[in-house]
């Protein structure tokens, strides 16, 4: 880990990332790390299993020669 800063959280939520942290064997800032991750992935999913824009249809239906 390089360089380190501090974040306030509550300390319900500072004792589940802890456990959490621990039934993973993990440290705090790789379970925060790939927490993190899995929101950003499920972001992406949602956005890719959304429905196309016109504008986006138009795009892909468009000829490309």
């Amino acid at each position: 880990m390089g360089e380190t800063t501090t974040i306030r959280i509550s300390r319900d939520t500072h004792a589940m990332v802890t456990r959490l942290a621990a039934e993973r064997h993990e440290t705090i800032d790789e379970t925060v790390s790939n927490a993190i991750r899995a929101l950003r992935q499920d972001a992406m999913g949602r956005d890719l299993a959304a429905d196309l824009t016109a504008d986006e249809s138009a795009w892909l239906d468009a000829d490309a020669g």
